[in-house]
């Protein structure tokens, strides 16, 4: 522990997303692992067509991903592995990926044919059929046309980095003060945080206000009794956040608004200095 740090807000609302770009689930508490959220992006959908990881980054390709919600089944016990997961599709029809055919009910609902794959000890594998040997994640990311963008009405391919199915860092953390900011600038959208997935939403202490942290870039922060991240740097937004979902309107404007006042950023990134257990109401710390 630092020999100082400052109590700057306290823990308002913790969310994993079990399966990328499905819709997640909101959290009393959390273990914070190696990796992040336990649990977090342990799943993904692999395109048979190409290969390629099932991405609302890329709305045209992947139109109703946010139509599905995805929640853990049970915890893993004993560090037992991942545990099964239960998704809920547009329809309301719920699968668990331990059915045989979850596979083809994914396939059929989406449209597009697709294996549920999971990460292992930092390999995927396919849930029902194992993935091709020296299979690279890679996903795509549409470019809307946004001044200030390093690209316009463009799609780009990516890598993934090995382990859960994250785009970049592990853990994303985001303030109420950031949220009242960019409701300020632009008070018609609606700055909430389905919107941003974000793992960890800051109740911002009395008095602070505006994109309070950018600030904490290159800080640790002390969570609770136990949990220190180490703040890495901005987390610039994409497309997904001005997507329709649950009951949350299409809105260009989100992401508009964020680019042109934040640089496109919304919130930070932090990699897992120790682990341990988080609950909402928690302290959040900076340290010095």
């Amino acid at each position: 522990m630092s020999q100082s740090s400052s109590e700057i807000g306290a823990v308002l609302s913790l969310w994993r997303y079990p399966v990328k770009s499905m819709m997640g689930e909101e959290l009393m508490t959390a273990e914070v692992e190696e990796h992040g959220l336990a649990g977090d992006r342990a799943y993904a959908l692999i395109a048979e067509a190409d290969g390629k990881v099932a991405s609302a980054k890329n709305p045209g390709k992947w139109p109703n991903l946010f139509a599905f919600r995805a929640g853990f089944e049970k915890q893993s016990e004993n560090g037992g592995g991942v545990p099964p997961i239960r998704i809920t599709l547009p329809d309301g029809t719920t699968l668990t990926s331990e059915q045989a055919d979850v596979d083809p009910a994914l396939s059929k609902a989406l449209g597009k044919n697709v294996v549920l794959a999971v990460t292992e000890r930092g390999k995927v594998a396919g849930v029902q059929s194992s993935m091709p040997a020296g299979w690279t994640a890679k996903a795509e990311e549409y470019w809307p046309d946004i001044d200030g963008r390093d690209h316009r009405e463009t799609v780009t391919e990516f890598n993934l980095p090995a382990g859960p199915f994250f785009d970049g860092a592990i853990v994303h953390l985001v303030t109420t003060a950031t949220f009242e900011r960019l409701h300020e600038l632009y008070p018609q959208g609606r700055f909430e945080p389905p919107r941003f997935r974000p793992n960890i939403v800051v109740d911002s202490a009395k008095g602070e206000r505006g994109f309070i942290e950018q600030g904490w870039i290159d800080h640790e922060l002390s969570i609770g009794d136990h949990v220190r991240l180490r703040v890495t740097g901005p987390c610039a937004r994409c497309v997904m956040t001005t997507l329709a979902q649950g009951n949350l309107p299409k809105d260009p404007g989100i992401l508009r608004t964020a680019v042109q006042h934040n640089h496109g950023h919304v919130g930070v990134y932090a990699a897992v200095v120790q682990g341990g257990v988080i609950t909402r109401g928690d302290p959040v710390r900076l340290c010095d």
